[in-house]
């Protein structure tokens, strides 16, 4: 149902696993949803599935390449042409080590299969679409002063072993904490959300080597995505949050105090041994 805080949202990477957990609760709280993924009939399915599922025509699909910039200004064109508005934006968008070999995420990528090509795949999905996505939407959200900037990274384990994809999404970490920064006051908050560990969707693929079992739900990503686009978290910016450690039974503002801490890594500015006065 509409109320005063239904926004309007973009998803990208909509047709995955994590990005249809988060939809799915996005929309008991009534936003208006597009989710955006390379595969569009792929989107369109997920899209139709939910609405039957939700009884709403709130969800609609939109087939488009992040790394693309006229593909992330159309998306944020076509959402508010549909919806009047774009309030949120979920970079869920990635490209993983198993989109290059499938067992990448176990038996990682090494320097010789790092070719500039490569190289140049995962930081025009996990860095480069996010900052398009977020350039695309943030006109109209300065015009309201109001704005939810959500991007999916990983975990800092993952950072510092699996190359590319953990260096990309360090890029991602970092900008997260500067833009938070950069945008304080303005309405629009800037957070991070990640799982916690590996994640059973297909974006891991079955050569893996991972057992399914014993990887992470999903679902775990809907909860503290849900409670970040509510008016509840108008003054939460520049936060990560874990999925897997979110316990959806304790009050929302119990559940961010145990799963949340400040995204990026700046207990390590204190090492900084000088910096200039400006």
């Amino acid at each position: 149902m509409e109320s005063a805080d239904t926004r309007v949202a973009i998803i990208t990477g909509g047709a995955g696993g994590i990005g249809q957990a988060m939809a799915r609760r996005m929309i008991v709280d009534g936003h208006r949803l597009a989710l955006m993924d390379i595969d569009g009939d792929a989107a369109a399915r997920v899209a139709a599935a939910i609405n039957q599922e939700a009884g709403t025509n709130g969800v609609f699909a939109i087939g488009g390449d992040v790394s693309q910039t006229a593909d992330c200004e159309r998306a944020v064109a076509q959402t508010a042409d549909a919806f009047g508005q774009v309030d949120i934006v979920v970079n869920n968008a990635g490209f993983g080590a198993s989109k290059i070999r499938p067992d990448g995420e176990k038996n990682l990528l090494t320097l010789e299969e790092l070719t500039p090509e490569v190289w140049h795949q995962f930081f025009s999905v996990n860095i480069d679409g996010p900052l398009q996505m977020i350039r695309a939407a943030l006109p109209g959200m300065r015009t309201r002063g109001w704005g939810r900037i959500i991007n999916v990274t990983t975990s800092f384990f993952t950072m510092l072993r699996n190359m590319p994809y953990g260096a990309s999404k360090a890029a991602l970490e970092a900008g997260s904490a500067a833009w938070a920064q950069e945008l304080d006051g303005t309405g629009i908050t800037v957070n991070v959300v990640v799982p916690g560990g590996p994640t059973d969707t297909p974006f891991i693929a079955p050569e893996s080597g991972l057992d399914p079992a014993k990887m992470l739900r999903p679902d775990v990503m809907g909860p503290p995505v849900a409670w970040l686009c509510s008016r509840d978290a108008d003054n939460v910016t520049g936060q990560r949050f874990i999925g897997g450690k979110w316990d959806p039974a304790l009050p929302d503002s119990e559940a961010a105090t145990i799963a949340g801490s400040p995204a990026g890594w700046p207990e390590l500015a204190a090492s900084t041994v000088i910096w200039p006065d400006d």
